[in-house]
């Protein structure tokens, strides 16, 4: 008799999603479900617009990252009008992208996940939420939010508004940073980085407290893809897509992203409305089979650019790159340590906004290139806070949508979620007993990947969470809410 535990909802994510587990006779975990139960339909409803309206349109496809869909559209836009943009526009892209980062991974770090980290997996699950870490940690707390907030300052200096700028274009960008922005963001340099630098000490000394959970979250082999420039650098904004395997052996290198139907692959599971890609060349994975070391699963984000870059590029973040990759010998499997990504990759984007500031192509009025519609098709890639992210589009000779393709972050680590969920569930559940720890472990497996699902990520107080465990005769084993 096979028995199932539902999480509904899940808490602390971007969105709306449900877990279920399922048991055995034996009360063992069989096997685990991540399912997306919303359906947004940005694809379809943005066929018939103009492509100059795209940025404005697909960037409030999220209020966490709006940045990051609307320098992928922008990027598809230049794809189809066949021009490269003046180099000052793409330094402006670039600065925001850096931006963007910040203020994202700042949130899913210090709100989402710091309760758990900081508070205990097991803490009262009444006061684990960011107002029980502000009560506890206030310094920590309010260096979070100022460091967030800087990166949503870069955003507001260069688009305007720190949420949803119309400002990247298709052709290049329409504002320059202003000489009063530029000193702006000058002078919080230093506290900002300051407070990441600490945040990754209390992090690395945090560890030892949770051996167990880095064992056993998301710690599996898989493939990990991103953008790197030509040597391999760290990428956020353009470059040639890499993967590389669990031994950090690069299996696919210098790919074109535009191309990325060659080497990506899209499934759709009935029970989620989010879709599954999946590296091509090895087929889409059997999940039954939670062993194969050949399957086409793979991830994207933080942890995965860490793996696949040979360095990074600047100080601070390459002796912190060096030491991350000595905890995992070389490739870091573990999906734990997605929280750890997040910090160094914040003190990189600070270490390279210090580098470039300074630049005179920021406050060029040389920002567009002007032309109209070339190529029917075009495709536009950046990497999100959460990985990489494709914009696809198709028009009419009029620059009207034909057809829209979206390959989200959140997307490409569907398959990863769905095993990191059922890796910790094999963990820590055993018989019809639901302890709540173990429910928060179950949620907290996937808060390590900051799933975006959309922006509902205002809970406060206690979480909401009903979970049943059910028999195949219909009766309740046992039950928990969480109002």
């Amino acid at each position: 008799m096979i028995k199932k535990v539902i999480i509904d909802p899940v808490t602390r994510i971007e969105g709306h999603a449900k877990i279920s587990i399922y048991l055995d006779d034996a009360g063992q975990v069989s096997d685990a479900r991540f399912h997306v139960t919303e359906f947004r339909g940005f694809e379809k409803f943005c066929e018939g617009r103009p492509l100059w309206e795209m940025p404005g349109i697909t960037a409030r496809i999220c209020g966490i990252c709006p940045v990051s869909h609307l320098l992928a559209s922008a990027k598809a836009g230049d794809r189809i009008l066949a021009v490269t943009i003046p180099s000052s526009a793409e330094k402006l892209r670039r600065l925001m992208n850096l931006g963007q980062i910040i203020q994202s991974h700042a949130l899913s770090f210090f709100h989402l996940s710091a309760p758990d980290l900081l508070l205990g997996m097991d803490s009262d699950p009444q006061k684990r939420n960011v107002f029980g870490l502000i009560a506890a940690e206030p310094e920590l707390a309010r260096g979070g939010i100022r460091l967030r907030q800087f990166g949503q300052e870069i955003i507001e200096q260069l688009g305007g508004r720190k949420i949803h700028p119309s400002w990247a274009v298709p052709g290049g960008v329409r504002e320059p940073l202003s000489i009063e922005g530029r000193t702006h963001i000058q002078n919080r340099i230093l506290e900002v980085r300051t407070t990441v630098l600490d945040a990754l000490g209390r992090f690395k000394r945090l560890l030892k407290d949770y051996e167990k959970e880095a064992q056993t979250f998301g710690n599996f082999t898989s493939l990990f893809m991103g953008l790197v420039t030509p040597d391999g650098l760290w990428e956020n904004y353009d470059g040639h897509i890499r993967f590389v395997d669990s031994a950090g052996n690069i299996i696919a290198d210098k790919l074109d992203p535009t191309h990325y139907q060659e080497f990506i692959g899209e499934a759709v599971q009935p029970d989620s409305y989010l879709k599954s890609p999946y590296y091509r060349p090895l087929g889409y994975p059997d999940q039954s089979d939670h062993c194969r070391l050949d399957s086409g699963i793979y991830r994207v984000g933080p942890l995965a650019r860490l793996n696949i870059c040979s360095h990074i590029g600047t100080p601070l973040a390459d002796v912190e790159l060096r030491e991350f990759r000595d905890r995992g010998k070389g490739t870091v499997t573990s999906s734990f340590f997605y929280h750890y990504a997040r910090l160094i990759e914040i003190l990189a984007c600070i270490e390279r906004i210090e580098i470039m500031i300074n630049d005179p192509d920021l406050m060029s009025t040389k920002l567009r290139a002007d032309a109209g519609i070339n190529q029917l098709e075009g495709v536009g890639v950046s990497e999100a806070p959460r990985g990489t992210l494709f914009h696809h589009y198709q028009v009419d000779e009029n620059g009207l949508l034909q057809k829209v393709n979206l390959v989200i972050a959140t997307g490409q680590n569907n398959l990863a979620m769905n095993r990191t969920v059922a890796q910790i569930a094999r963990h820590f559940i055993h018989g019809s007993e639901i302890p709540e720890g173990m429910l928060n472990r179950v949620e907290a497996g996937i808060r390590a990947f900051d799933p975006c699902l959309s922006c509902s990520t205002h809970a406060a107080g206690q979480m909401p969470l009903h979970i049943q465990l059910v028999g195949t005769d219909g009766n309740v084993v046992n039950e928990i809410w969480r109002d």
